[in-house]
């Protein structure tokens, strides 16, 4: 959906370049643009109106800068005005022992969203228990189980007991037996009208007591989504938002209109399918990723967040002395999967918003990873002995054809190249350009600070 808006609001953009000044008459067709780009993603009326008038107000007679043309002054309006829209954040609870609470409607996604949560407190170095309260939809429970085993994080079950409430209390009384520092509890869905399931909500909220109630949402949504949070908002009192689908078709009203329209902060967004695609949500973030330049800050997050420091040093130490083989290879392609998804990756580079990655392209980084894997140590660590007999070995252990052993050996020559290339002074040079102090200080540049 981001790509959708951006795409209207660049456009917006370009038809205001050459102009001296921002004025009434020519800033009445970019805001037409805006606006149609907010109706197009199902952002509700209330916010489109007083986002635009904002907007108005802000740009009007406004002198721009020297050097810098109205529509890059434009984007930096714009840029304010949605960090303003989307809220500032809203720091997410650190005490220990925490307590979540995912609520919302049938097929929002809680169940995943529960074990990626679960999963991104564990990278926190929390100690974290799922637990299963969904004794509603079949096979919820076996699901929740399944995905927290394939993870390595603790789940409650207790398949004899139908009530809920009663789970939840029993998963609190296990918790602090057992030293655990955060539980996430994954509760059934329930309909808006349904007084009788959210009097049953209310009941494990005082049971709980817990310190985050986040309301896991669909982005498809749209601004109905703004119902969705007002009526539990009433039952139970929301400390946040989980939107989930955020990488699908989905429209994506329910981003721009939350936290105007109800006042409760969006605090993660679901970016994929994988586990690791869950991001804290950056209302900066967000605006800049929406206006096509990305949100690298998100992305250093990640890395440190995920990625092993020992072996990060380990590679980057590698890289410099050019000293590079076929575990290396492996391991950096594994710690960039740490991160996430690499489509959800590319979107938060400046400019890559509307890049994307083929499910071919994705099928070659695991072709890649079979055909390492299907090497001797020796062979991974002097790829020059790989030839003859042994691609063709490599090639069957693999199940690929000797083809693809080809291509993967000619990339890792292109990288060691590149690497060596990378120690001369122009190598060096170029690197520094291209890393996020320089692109955060091209940001800067275009919006004249």
């Amino acid at each position: 959906m981001l790509e959708k808006i951006s795409g209207k609001l660049q456009s917006a953009m370009r038809a205001l370049r050459g102009l001296n000044t921002i004025s009434e008459k020519n800033i009445t067709g970019a805001l037409a643009e805006v606006r149609d780009a907010f109706l197009d993603a199902d952002v509700s009326f209330e916010v489109i109106r007083d986002f635009l008038e904002d907007i108005r107000q802000k740009s009007l007679g406004k002198k721009v800068m020297r050097s810098i043309a109205p529509g890059q002054q434009l984007v930096k309006i714009i840029h304010d005005a949605l960090v303003d829209l989307l809220g500032k954040e809203t720091k997410f609870s650190e005490e220990k022992p925490l307590r979540v609470l995912l609520v919302g409607l049938n097929g929002a996604g809680k169940t995943t969203s529960a074990v990626k949560l679960a999963k991104w407190l564990h990278w926190k170095e929390y100690k974290t228990l799922l637990v299963a309260c969904d004794v509603q939809r079949p096979a919820a429970i076996d699901q929740l189980e399944q995905l927290a085993k394939e993870e390595n994080i603790p789940c409650f079950v207790d398949r004899e007991n139908h009530s809920p409430v009663a789970i939840a209390g029993r998963a609190v009384k296990f918790a602090k037996e057992n030293g655990v520092d955060a539980i996430v509890f994954d509760t059934a869905g329930r309909l808006q009208g349904d007084g009788q399931s959210l009097a049953e909500l209310v009941k494990m909220q005082r049971v709980v007591d817990a310190q985050e109630i986040l309301l896991v949402v669909d982005a498809a949504l749209g601004r109905e989504a703004v119902n969705v949070a007002r009526t539990f908002h009433e039952a139970v009192p929301l400390t946040g938002v989980l939107l989930t689908k955020l990488d699908g078709d989905a429209r994506g009203g329910a981003a721009l209109s939350m936290r105007h329209s109800t006042g409760v902060p969006i605090k993660f967004v679901g970016t994929g399918e994988h586990v690791e695609d869950l991001d804290v949500f950056r209302a900066e973030g967000m605006a800049q990723r929406i206006l096509g330049m990305g949100d690298v800050v998100a992305l250093v997050e990640k890395a440190h967040e995920r990625v092993d420091k020992e072996e990060a040093d380990r590679l980057s130490k590698r890289f410099k002395k050019a000293e590079f083989d076929f575990d290396d290879y492996l391991s950096q392609i594994e710690q960039i999967e740490k991160m996430g998804s690499m489509s959800a990756l590319m979107k938060l580079l400046p400019g890559m918003g509307a890049a994307r990655i083929s499910p071919k392209e994705l099928a070659l980084v695991g072709q890649t990873k079979a055909i390492i894997r299907a090497m001797t140590k020796e062979e991974r660590r002097r790829p020059q002995i790989v030839a003859g007999n042994r691609k063709l070995r490599i090639a069957k252990g693999s199940g690929v054809e000797l083809r693809d052993v080809n291509h993967v050996l000619k990339q890792y020559e292109q990288m060691k190249k590149s690497m060596k290339m990378l120690k001369k002074p122009k190598g060096k040079k170029m690197l520094q350009q291209m890393t996020a102090k320089g692109s955060m200080e091209q940001i800067s540049k275009m919006f004249g600070e």
